[in-house]
């Protein structure tokens, strides 16, 4: 599969989950204003894995908000097991550390298996963080703080979240041509 298609099996999911059912309601902004970058890794290990995020904290770091704003580091295939993958999102969040950007970006993950502690693999509100693909999403603290504050009630976001994914059901993520886990 090309990098193409990749981003675009991406935007896709973006635009129909994450956008349409209103998961991030701070995400439409910054996709309308074209200031989401995404990063196919072709790595074929860890490390060059995270060499890749290395490279992508560095040019956030450097890169104006207003031109880029958030980074969605995609790898279609290195981690297929969702519990390997949230182990990477531990060690990405000390290279953070490591590049001293505690305070000015963190680190979400998102992944086709993605599952909550205390639920069962096919409970309709893990879709609140599955994706096509395993992703990193590189976010800037300050724009969080500015989209929290324009928005009421942000700890709201995860119980409606659930409840929208629950009187849709698998049936209607389907329909928006999403995948489901383990397809």
């Amino acid at each position: 599969m090309s990098h193409a298609e990749i981003i675009q099996t991406t935007q896709h999911w973006l635009e129909q989950a994450v956008i349409g059912l209103n998961l991030c309601p701070f995400a439409k902004s910054v996709y309308v204003k074209n200031q989401i970058r995404y990063v196919v890794s072709d790595a074929k290990h860890l490390d060059g894995f995270l060499d890749d995020l290395d490279r992508e904290l560095d040019f956030l770091q450097h890169t104006p908000a207003d031109e880029v704003d958030t980074t969605l580091l995609i790898h279609p295939s290195l981690f297929p097991d969702f519990e390997i993958f949230n182990d990477v999102q531990a060690q990405a969040e000390d290279i953070v550390l490591e590049h001293e950007l505690d305070g000015v970006l963190q680190v979400a993950s998102f992944h086709p298996d993605f599952q909550f502690a205390g639920t069962e693999a096919n409970d309709i509100s893990n879709y609140t963080n599955r994706a096509p693909y395993p992703i990193l999403h590189l976010i800037r603290e300050d724009s969080i703080a500015k989209a929290v504050a324009a928005f009421p009630n942000p700890d709201v976001i995860f119980e409606r979240n659930i409840a929208t994914l629950e009187k849709i059901g698998l049936a209607g993520w389907l329909a928006l041509g999403l995948k489901a886990s383990g397809q």
